[in-house]
């Protein structure tokens, strides 16, 4: 979806208004289609650390193009460096020579990944520091990198240095364009094991998956997603959606469960639906979600309250009531839809931020409990273009979408690839993280 300053600033005129003001000059945002290889072009491996090697394999497995030696003249597409071999703060400096003279090498939408030791995981207090200031490179790298770029820190426990390829799959290719800035950490809780996938276009085949208000918008294109990579879908939402959730779920040819998820008995009869119908479940995606926006000098008990029950209390029981039952399978996904709003705050959404926020508890507390291989995992979204959104007034929503590193707001599409990714089978070490689908905010983290 484009703004209006986005229409303005590509035109001839814009083009000049842009580069003799400084103004935002957004890119346009390079996104997956089915069938399209994960990367088009080259990736240059750098680094010396344990991870290096066994990168490069990983790449030539997924089909990635890849060279361990660059030449200034060439143009890249993605720039991985192992800086697990950083031991003290002395040796940043091996991050400006591998990144300094490739940094105008890059074609557009250039993917950047750095790959770490988890600091509490290193051998002393020197590579600790190291490894932590990490953080602070590819955040301000991913601020800097500009022409749509990403940039990502992957923290990787020594235990899982063979569970990377997912991640790997997902932050290279297209399908991460709008997630930038972040810190992901892999085999820091749970298992720290990777399921093999035969085929990379359709890991989730023979898969099941719940997406809760499916009907449109966000959990729409979840669903969409999930089933072009291979699951069938059960799509719950209320009664008043029933035409839209049909519609959905006969077009990818899944299942539907017509019912308020905040009812008394509804994670027992989504239990019952998921047992009789489909013998379990692999995948459960709580997207279902409302907002009740007041200050709260003005606001009301049941505003407060129904914020709460829908995107908080709701997913809680569901997922107990999936547990005890033992109707999610092992190596399965728990994937809870958060918000920056429960992370950063915002104006009159002291409910809203606050369930966000339990939603961040609720995978802090289960990710080191599941057992068999099960994992919890969130997405926080910045500014996504959705019919809610574009009831937003006109310069709250053009200013609210420019305000990351990439000058413009993102597509329901890039949450979903996101959560697909959590979902993926080979993503078990993946466990316990909250990924911002932002653009990477300007301000803050």
């Amino acid at each position: 979806m484009t703004t209006r300053y986005q229409s303005l600033i590509s035109t001839p005129v814009g083009q000049v208004l842009a580069k003799n003001l400084g103004l935002p000059n957004p890119v346009k945002l390079e996104r997956y289609e089915e069938g399209a290889p994960l990367v088009s072009g080259t990736v240059v491996v750098g680094g010396e650390g344990r991870l290096a090697s066994a990168v490069v394999s990983m790449l030539d497995d997924l089909g990635i193009a890849n060279v361990t030696g660059a030449t200034p003249d060439e143009r890249y597409k993605g720039l991985v460096f192992d800086a697990t071999g950083i031991e003290t703060s002395a040796d940043l400096v091996e991050l400006q020579k591998f990144f300094t003279p490739l940094m105008r090498s890059l074609e557009t939408n250039p993917r950047v990944v750095v790959l770490g030791t988890p600091p509490e995981m290193t051998n002393s207090t020197e590579e600790r520091v190291a490894q932590r200031a990490l953080e602070g490179f590819t955040r301000s790298l991913g601020k800097e990198i500009g022409r749509g770029g990403t940039v990502q820190l992957v923290y990787v426990a020594p235990a899982a240095d063979a569970s990377v390829e997912s991640t790997l799959a997902f932050l290279l290719s297209p399908k991460s364009a709008y997630v930038s800035g972040q810190v992901i950490r892999i085999g820091t809780a749970g298992s720290t094991a990777a399921e093999p996938v035969a085929d990379w276009t359709r890991p989730l085949e023979g898969k099941v998956a719940i997406v809760t208000g499916a009907s449109r918008g966000i959990g729409e294109e979840i669903a969409r997603v999930l089933h072009r990579d291979g699951a069938t879908v059960l799509g719950i939402d209320v009664p008043q959606a029933a035409n839209e959730l049909q519609a959905v779920m006969q077009e990818i040819e899944g299942d539907q469960l017509m019912l308020d998820i905040t009812a008394k008995d509804a994670p027992q009869r989504i239990a019952r639906h998921v047992k009789d119908k489909h013998g379990g479940v692999d995948i459960v995606v709580h997207n279902a979600g409302i907002t009740r926006d007041k200050k709260l000098a003005n606001m009301k008990q049941d505003g407060w309250s129904s914020a709460i029950a829908v995107n908080l209390t709701a997913p809680e029981r569901i997922t107990d009531e999936l547990l005890d039952q033992g109707l999610i399978r092992p190596n399965g996904r728990v994937i809870g839809v958060s918000s920056i709003a429960g992370i950063a705050g915002n104006v009159g959404q002291t409910n809203y931020a606050a369930s966000k926020a339990g939603v961040i508890g609720l995978v802090q507390s289960l990710a080191d409990t599941l057992e068999d291989g099960i994992t919890i995992n969130a997405v926080a979204p910045g500014f996504i273009h959705t019919k809610m959104t574009a009831a937003v007034p006109f310069m709250t929503r053009e200013v609210g979408s420019m305000l990351n590193a990439m000058s413009q707001g993102g597509l329901p599409v890039d949450v979903a690839e996101t959560i697909a990714w959590y979902a993926n089978p080979a993503s078990t070490a993946v466990n316990g993280n909250v990924v911002r689908v932002c653009g990477q905010m300007m301000l803050g983290a």
